[in-house]
């Protein structure tokens, strides 16, 4: 009874995260960040370069982004015509802008962003913890397998086989999870991992980090009792982030 109330407690825990990461739609950033009728005429007018990025830049001057390009230009999304979000990135595969992009998960057929990081992390939480489970409770039935200590039926095979698929499973997901716990910790993305935020003044890889605590807070919310659950306590709108950085901006 134990083991059965158990088992369905991870299974209805792993399959709502999951639908939750699979079903949230991803947030595109709000009509604030689109170009005026009247901007894209005259970007489109515009030769491209430095009288380009003036208007880019008066467009953008009453917006909350600090991030620039790689020339220290204004992220512009020339597909969806508008002025990216700091950590906003263009999914080719949805071919939409995605707020907090994190990559495109094929597991789930789904962008992982600002709106269901939280719902993939516990995903990746209760489904290593359900194959884990069914790996220690089938463990004591695989070792009879090969002492030849279970009958001689077809149920054999099927146990032998479950505890294989589960372990490695685990194995597999531990690694990931790990390292997504490993991002949640320095508030980084994976995006971010592999090409470093740039900001007005200069390059900083750690430039959203708060500190463990509110790091964690900005996935997971301050409400610590919904931690747990897949439902969304993420802090933040997801156009704008908090920054570690000191005189960012001489303005402020």
């Amino acid at each position: 009874v134990v083991c059965l109330v158990a088992y369905h407690i991870f299974f209805m825990l792993f399959v709502w995260s999951y639908w939750k990461t699979i079903f949230t739609l991803p947030m595109h950033p709000s009509k604030e960040f689109h170009l005026s009728y009247s901007d894209k005429e005259c970007l489109e007018r515009e030769p491209r370069g430095e009288s380009q990025q003036e208007v880019l830049r008066r467009a953008a001057k009453d917006l909350p982004i600090y991030t620039r390009t790689m020339s220290g230009a204004i992220r512009y999304c020339d597909r969806c015509h508008l002025v990216k979000p700091d950590r906003c990135h263009h999914c080719s595969v949805c071919d939409k802008c995605i707020l907090k992009m994190d990559h495109h998960c094929p597991w789930v057929n789904n962008c992982v962003g600002f709106s269901n990081y939280k719902f993939f992390l516990l995903f990746l939480a209760y489904s290593l913890l359900y194959c884990l489970f069914i790996a220690a409770t089938d463990l004591q039935y695989f070792i009879k397998f090969w002492t030849n200590g279970l009958p001689d039926t077809q149920a054999k095979f099927h146990i032998m086989f479950l505890f294989f698929a589960a372990a490695m499973f685990s194995v597999s997901l531990s690694s990931l999870f790990g390292y997504h716990c490993w991002l949640v910790s320095k508030n980084k993305s994976t995006l971010e991992v592999f090409r470093a935020p740039i900001f007005r003044h200069r390059t900083d890889k750690n430039g959203f980090s708060l500190g463990f605590s509110k790091n964690l807070r900005q996935v997971f919310g301050d409400e610590k009792k919904y931690w747990l659950l897949p439902v969304f306590s993420s802090l933040g709108d997801g156009c704008s982030f908090p920054t570690c950085l000191v005189n960012q901006d001489p303005e402020q």
